[in-house]
């Protein structure tokens, strides 16, 4: 059994270096690059991956695109700002040593906000399908794009760590891109959205995840991310009503 390790970039030279590391014993690592101006494409190579570009057309799209290109039939995607977690490692590596019991693997995410790890809002163990046959499997979604495997999928232990916003800065920028592509995605598919939506699902976003998921416990970095839960769900709806109203 051989595993290609595969990551879609776009200006990831910061975390690019963590997520290589941990791929290391990869059969192979492709990368797939959509125009990074940064040394992006010259970290990949300097870790040995087979590096290929194609301008951005999609997040599932994209992924799709390079399981179709790797090498072999067994993908472990991940995103440049994720790594695996050691104990996640030896378990796949126990499953490229005895030979896959399923088709697909699922395995907890484990994300770390402004420096912290999170445990609660939500954000944990938000169980992620990445290790999988690409001969049973496709990538879907404008927004928050997942693989679905046509077979059985298993569960493994260890964390897949998720590096994700440093700054609240970086999280309100996110939150501006993710919000125009679910509003669009939203108009795309018929939904329309309403004045109720944008009074009543904000706060109801916060309360869920600050109270019912215990984003308290989760201390000041819970507070923010309850709170940013809220603004997406605000910003998406009013993007939506811009766009439908055109």
């Amino acid at each position: 059994m051989k595993i290609s390790a595969t990551l879609i970039t776009l200006n990831e030279e910061e975390n690019l270096p963590r997520a290589l590391d941990s791929l290391r014993w990869c059969d192979e690592i492709v990368v797939l690059d959509s125009g990074s101006t940064d040394r992006t494409v010259e970290i990949a190579e300097q870790y040995g991956a087979r590096v290929l570009r194609r301008d951005f057309d999609g997040y599932a799209e994209q992924k799709n695109f390079i399981d179709e290109a790797a090498s072999h039939d067994w993908i472990l995607s991940l995103d440049a700002d994720e790594a695996l977690s050691d104990r996640l490692a030896d378990e796949i590596q126990q499953v490229k040593r005895t030979g896959p019991g399923y088709d697909g693997y699922r395995f907890p995410r484990k994300a770390q906000y402004m420096g912290k790890w999170i445990h609660h809002s939500g954000w944990y163990p938000d169980p992620k399908v990445r290790f999988y046959d690409r001969r049973k499997a496709r990538w879907a979604g404008l927004v928050h794009e997942s693989v679905s495997v046509d077979g059985t999928v298993g569960e493994l232990g260890g964390d897949l760590l998720h590096y994700t916003c440093r700054s609240l800065a970086e999280h309100l920028h996110t939150i501006d891109r993710y919000t125009t592509l679910a509003a669009r995605e939203m108009i795309t598919q018929g939904k329309r959205a309403h004045l109720g939506n944008v009074l009543i699902s904000p706060p109801w976003a916060f309360l869920r995840t600050y109270f019912l998921k215990l984003g308290f416990l989760d201390g000041f970095e819970g507070l923010v991310i309850a709170a940013m839960a809220s603004f997406y769900v605000f910003s998406k709806y009013v993007k939506a009503m811009e766009l439908s109203s055109r």
